[in-house]
């Protein structure tokens, strides 16, 4: 199972934020620094309407869906590229992560004490990124003198190595995260056994005050600080900022489904911004759903974009994906529009696919296979 971990500067909202995606209280915030020693993580559904709408057309008992890990570390701070606070600890726990989510503070409260003194999300995303690319530095300098050598008496592979190296070395001394250096496809998993924290996919969670939220999520770019991060995202990464209220989240956590829809009503929003944070999650690690239904269950199930049809059935079990012969599939768009499986069929909306085809999120599919 991928996954991704909260990071960010102490009492910007990280522990709030795992307690409300996760819905536990395994992680316990407090108004001060690293109230979160250990990591903690969770497991994650993913939210999928799609799921309840199948399930009643195939009469399903029970709904499965998709899911990722969550994994709050405690908070950062400058220097912890050097063992400030607790920042080897932690840097490596960020090491072990698919993708990041970096909440960001957009909040004023006078209550909850900035580390820093003033609310500034943009020079709080700066420091975070500015431990993980120090970070990366000091690896890859480490890495290189143990390469030279090899390189010098021949060895490809560690030539190769150094070579990728002195281009990441002064790209990285330019503030510039690894993620953003352009490698060739050959170079890219070799890239990925660097284990380079800035080279990590990133989505910014901008926290926002309880009243700020409805208009923030209406027009993100309304909310100054929410504006900011969003500018910062897009010009220096491509990453995508989302809008949450972590602290509203929580509070619905206590409370009954139709009670937590009556409350955000109230407000004026559907959700507080985290059932979008999840779903940004799974698309930035790039992950796709595919379903299956009958009357047992409806189920999502987990692939990686660009995965065929026999990597897609090994995801149920090894024996289809080895025995894999055929998928019978019709999307789920065109499933809804027929009303049932027989009558898409009807439609000619159904089809059979071989070896070759490539799933897209959303099909429905009915493996034949044979071991």
């Amino acid at each position: 199972m991928l996954k991704a971990g909260i990071v960010g500067l102490p009492n910007v909202g990280k522990s709030t934020l795992f307690n409300a995606v996760t819905r536990t209280r395994k992680a316990e915030a407090a108004n001060y620094p690293f109230c979160t020693i250990d990591p903690n993580i969770g497991i994650v559904s993913v939210p999928d309407p799609r799921l309840a709408v199948i399930s009643k057309i195939s009469g399903s008992h029970r709904l499965v869906p998709t899911a990722i890990e969550f994994v709050d570390i405690a908070g950062l701070v400058k220097g912890a590229s050097e063992g400030a606070g607790l920042g080897n600890q932690f840097l490596a726990t960020i090491r072990e992560t698919d993708a990041i989510v970096q909440v960001v503070r957009c909040f004023e409260n006078d209550d909850i004490i900035h580390e820093l003194g003033t609310v500034d999300p943009v020079r709080d995303i700066e420091i975070i990124n500015s431990e993980l690319i120090l970070a990366d530095l000091a690896a890859l300098e480490k890495r290189r003198v143990s390469r030279e050598k090899k390189a010098k008496g021949g060895d490809k592979d560690a030539r190769r190595e150094v070579e990728l190296i002195d281009l990441l070395l002064p790209h990285l001394d330019q503030g510039k995260p690894a993620l953003t250096l352009d490698f060739s496809d050959e170079d890219r998993p070799l890239v990925r056994d660097f284990f380079l924290l800035s080279a990590k996919r990133t989505i910014y969670a901008c926290n926002v005050a309880e009243d700020e939220l409805a208009a923030a999520l209406a027009d993100p770019d309304s909310h100054p600080q929410v504006a900011k991060v969003r500018r910062f995202a897009s010009e220096h990464s491509g990453s995508e900022a989302v809008v949450i209220s972590a602290r509203i989240e929580e509070e619905l956590s206590d409370l009954p489904a139709e009670e937590a829809a009556e409350f955000l009503a109230d407000m004026g929003v559907t959700d507080s911004g985290v059932s979008g944070l999840i779903g940004a999650v799974y698309h930035l690690l790039g992950l796709r759903t595919y379903l299956t239904t009958g009357v047992q269950e409806s189920r999502a199930w987990t692939i990686t974009a660009g995965d065929k049809a026999p990597a897609a059935a090994g995801v149920i079990h090894s024996d289809f994906e080895r025995g894999f012969i055929a998928a019978e599939i019709v999307h789920y768009d065109d499933l809804v529009a027929a009303g049932s499986k027989a009558a898409a069929k009807v439609a000619g909306k159904v089809r059979i696919e071989g070896k070759e085809y490539v799933v897209k999120d959303g099909d429905v599919i009915d493996f034949r296979f044979n071991v």
